[in-house]
């Protein structure tokens, strides 16, 4: 609205040149001058012309501005659109279960929109939330709403953290000892994995916490294990959970046979396609127009100025890759991570299609059926179901139970809807069935379908069940302080045969793999942002620093190495700086050798230990090296206050490494076995040992 005005405005001064140009026309007279005198001169001309111009201006001027406030009456409420009342918006839909979400990958937030689904099952209305989009202070206010509950989804993330969008929820639930919530009813479901030392340390505290305020546990916490099912977890506390809901509130199940679609289809046969999603995160065309801050909602294209393989041999593939972020305004610390936007393989995508028997190229949006709700689309909408396989949809992991379920009914024999209905249940059958037939075998949605050939789902209501793609989080492999201008990747592709003969491929490494520097001319990109790391070297240069990380686990060190090496260059002192690397053959995977031994030679790296497990008869890891050089280690921990870094394998490596040092400390420090575990665990509390582990 703004610009009309202004175009207005510029336009006034064309009226008053209008005017200004009747003198141009009175010149036509001045021959008759010799005749008449005329009543008025040219001046006075010139001047009354001028004043009435003035006046014409003045009076539009005056007049014009009166209709702005109306456009700003009109634009300013847009930002203040976002209720941030939980509670009214509880009462204005007629809802009274809420389920908050802490999610950082997506799957607690699809286990939260599972369960507010489920309400409607026993006769109530659920809503997801995000607790960033609500102020959680009315949470003593859930009383006003009858028979009300709030469910508490929380996955713990890095250390024992809150998620992202958890953290203010979080602060808010420390800082608030005076609250009351004597009137809350609540129960909590954890996602954690039990590799992490701080196993779902987020969903324990949120339910102790609610207790201590006053709030009723109406179910008993439950504690889901990514490491072993989370899913099989999660059924299994649902199943039980509902039961006693009813129980508490007096109410029935409705009967659970009916699938329930969230959103509806709507086909655009006639639509301008700049208004169609491409892949685009958030914004619409802020790929084609990159605007900072970029963030998780707005990554930034960053264009790919190295990709080489590292390892010299062997059937993995390692890469390394470098991606630009000059211009972009982008600041990283060694340690952070980069996450990066994939998209699933064109051959994936097309194979569904045709297994469907669709146009992907059909322009669709899914609109939310519940007017009210934040999530007015499952993913950006407008958009074609080609760009939403690829962009949007994670298509490649083993389907979750929810999805088998509301598939059934499309199964045409029988006995395939029983097998989808059986696999979906908390009976042990079902359970071994689902484990066995999908996790284990590892069938994604396409290897479903092409072994179930009597199962041929609307794509659209397919596209409704499927879970997001998840951005995908890579420790950086640079320091800013060498490469201000660039963030280095190192990872390793993953490829391997399931027990059906099929090949699986990692989304986001074969991605990168293919992301070569030029692609037919054209600079590839790679939609990423930062992601903050609480994984930092010592504030004090003067600390020495012991680095373990086999495999790909070196990426942060080096990161850490470039840096300590930049401090020397700077006149610092700098204290020592150990690596223990691990890999399986010298002449095969020994990446980023030359880098590490330029670093010992210049003196950055004042010990490079490598572990080659598979070049002698006995298996050597990193610990066997750790326990090789205690007295050495034990002296920079104990005495010199030197600072633990580990990365890598959780499952295996981390927890032998710490072993390693329980038993370091038990040996060299004199310890009992229960006093060696305290020893360590207080240098994790100290922020002495750090960990950046996945599973």
């Amino acid at each position: 609205m703004e610009r009309s005005v202004s175009l207005t405005r510029r336009g006034e001064p064309k009226s008053v040149n209008v005017a200004d140009m009747d003198p141009e026309t009175t010149t036509h007279t001045e021959p008759m001058a010799d005749e008449e005198e005329p009543l008025f001169s040219n001046l006075d001309i010139f001047l009354f012309s001028l004043i009435v111009g003035l006046l014409i201006y003045w009076f539009m001027s005056r007049k014009k501005p009166e209709p702005i406030p109306e456009f700003k009456k009109l634009d300013t409420p847009a930002p203040t659109t976002r209720e941030t009342s939980f509670i009214e918006k509880m009462k204005k839909t007629g809802k009274n279960i809420i389920v908050f979400y802490g999610s950082q990958t997506g799957t607690a937030e699809e286990f939260a929109n599972r369960l507010s689904k489920d309400a409607q099952r026993y006769g109530m209305k659920g809503m997801a939330a995000d607790p960033e989009e609500y102020d959680m202070g009315e949470l003593s206010r859930l009383s006003e709403i009858e028979n009300a509950l709030a469910i508490f989804c929380m996955a713990t993330y890095g250390e024992g953290d809150p998620t992202d969008n958890a953290q203010d929820f979080y602060d808010w639930l420390q800082e608030n000892d005076d609250e009351d919530l004597s009137g809350l009813n609540y129960t909590v479901f954890a996602l954690g994995n039990k590799t992490y030392e701080h196993y779902n340390a987020m969903g324990k505290y949120v339910d102790k916490r609610l207790e201590e305020l006053g709030a009723k546990r109406i179910f008993d916490l439950g504690l889901g294990d990514d490491d072993g099912n989370l899913e099989e977890d999660f059924i299994s506390w649902r199943e039980q959970f509902w039961p006693a809901v009813c129980e508490h509130f007096g109410v029935e199940a409705l009967g659970d046979e009916s699938s329930i679609r969230q959103y509806e289809l709507k086909e655009h046969t006639d639509i301008n396609m700049n208004k169609v999603y491409t892949g685009e995160i958030g914004r619409l065309k802020s790929f084609e127009v990159q605007k900072p801050p970029f963030d998780s909602k707005n990554p930034f294209l960053a264009p790919v100025t190295v990709n080489r393989r590292l390892n010299k041999g062997g059937d993995r593939h390692l890469m390394h890759l470098e991606l630009d972020i000059t211009g972009s305004k982008i600041r990283y610390e060694s340690g952070d991570h980069v996450a990066v936007f994939p998209t699933n393989d064109s051959a994936l995508v097309n194979k569904l299609g045709q297994i469907l028997g669709v146009d992907l190229d059909v322009v669709i949006s899914l609109n939310n059926l519940d007017d009210e709700s934040n999530k007015k689309h499952p993913f950006p909408c407008p958009t074609t179901y080609r760009t939403a396989l690829t962009h949007y949809l994670d298509i490649t992991h083993p389907p979750r139970t929810n999805v088998l379920y509301e598939l059934a009914q499309y199964a045409s024999d029988p006995k395939d809807q029983e097998a989808m209905r059986k696999m979906a249940s908390s009976s042990p059958e079902g359970k071994a069935l689902y484990q066995s037939w999908v996790l284990d075998a590892s069938r994604n949605i396409l290897a479903i379908l092409e072994d179930m050939p009597s199962l041929r789902p609307p794509i659209d209501h397919l596209c409704e069940l499927m879970p997001r793609l998840q951005a995908r989080y890579y420790s950086i492999a640079s320091s800013s302080k060498v490469h201000p201008n660039s963030i280095h990747i190192c990872a390793v592709v993953v490829e391997y045969k399931t027990k059906t003969g099929r090949i699986n491929k990692g989304v986001a490494t074969n991605w990168l793999k293919n992301k070569l520097v030029t692609d037919n001319g054209h600079k590839s990109t790679v939609p990423m942002y930062i992601r903050k790391s609480q994984f930092r070297l010592p504030f004090k240069a003067t600390n020495p620093v012991i680095m373990i990380g086999p495999g790909t686990g070196i990426a942060p060190f080096m990161g850490f190495i470039q840096e300590r090496g930049w401090l020397k260059q700077q006149g610092k002192e700098v204290g020592e700086t150990v690596m223990y690397f691990g890999c399986r053959h010298k002449n095969e995977d020994y990446i980023y050798q030359e880098e590490l031994e330029e670093a010992e030679r210049n003196g950055v790296l004042t010990q490079l230990k490598v572990a080659f497990s598979r070049d002698q008869e006995h298996k050597v890891y990193v610990q066997h090296l750790l326990k090789n050089n205690k007295e050495d280690l034990w002296k920079l921990i104990h005495t010199e206050n030197a600072h633990i870094y580990v990365c890598g394998d959780a499952r295996n490596m981390a927890k032998d490494v710490q072993t390693t040092f329980h038993e370091i400390a038990e040996e060299m420090g004199g310890m009992m076995r229960t006093q060696a575990t305290d020893y360590i665990k207080k240098l994790m509390t100290k922020g002495r040992y750090s960990q950046d582990v996945w599973s």
